[in-house]
């Protein structure tokens, strides 16, 4: 589809890995913006339109293109056969490879979503993260493990960027090496919870006997 027919969701799919690629010179604004719509031939009014929200919505679009990108890096068939530490880890250096190009785009991207006005934005767009990696690595939690795991790994995940920006070893060695041991200590910690859990299924309900003291059987 020529880009003159694309709808505003389309518009927003096709122009922000562009942006990003201008916002690392020029910013998250409207510069960046036009550049991207005249490299793809979109007119610049209609391209303000898809992205009402201004910077936040660019680094909302790019976010999303980062997410599609790192799971067609890792397809449902790679992660099956992976442990699930290897998935997790592998989603996030994926995630991490598909920003590196931009990785100055990211720390404007950041430092745009740290104002006040934005706070719950990017709270919304940094839980939509971890929970799309939790869930392609096959978790299907549904119970308040769903929001521990994911609020774990939220900051595992922000801990790891923060090394990422500032990472300039080959192949991001550093930083591959900070993530597989905050993956170690989810795991060791889910591991912990899970035994925790199992020995609770079988110590006597508190419940049941203050009940029995209060109406003791005849």
């Amino acid at each position: 589809m020529h880009s003159g027919d694309w709808t505003l969701d389309e518009v927003r799919e096709g122009l922000a890995p562009e942006i990003a690629a201008n916002a690392a010179f020029d910013g998250w604004g409207d510069e960046a913006l036009t550049m991207a719509a005249e490299a793809h031939g979109v007119d610049p009014g209609v391209a303000k339109l898809a992205f009402p929200g201004g910077a936040v919505d660019m680094i909302d679009a790019w976010f999303g293109h980062v997410d599609r990108t790192m799971l067609d890096a890792l397809p449902a068939e790679t992660l099956a056969v992976m442990k699930m530490r290897e998935r997790i880890a592998g989603l996030v250096e994926a995630r991490l490879t598909a920003m590196a190009p931009d990785r100055e785009a990211l720390r404007r991207a950041l430092a745009v979503l740290a104002l006040p006005q934005n706070v719950v934005r990017a709270a919304r767009l940094g839980w939509r993260t971890v929970d799309t990696i939790w869930r392609a690595a096959g978790d299907t939690a549904v119970d308040y493990n769903h929001y521990t795991k994911r609020t774990i790994l939220l900051g595992v995940y922000g801990a790891t960027v923060t090394v990422f920006l500032d990472d300039e070893s080959e192949d991001h060695a550093d930083t591959r090496a900070f993530l597989a041991r905050r993956i170690d200590g989810i795991m060791r910690f889910e591991k912990a919870k899970a035994g925790f859990l199992k020995r609770g299924e079988r110590m006597p309900s508190l419940s049941r006997f203050v009940g029995r003291l209060r109406y003791p059987a005849v």
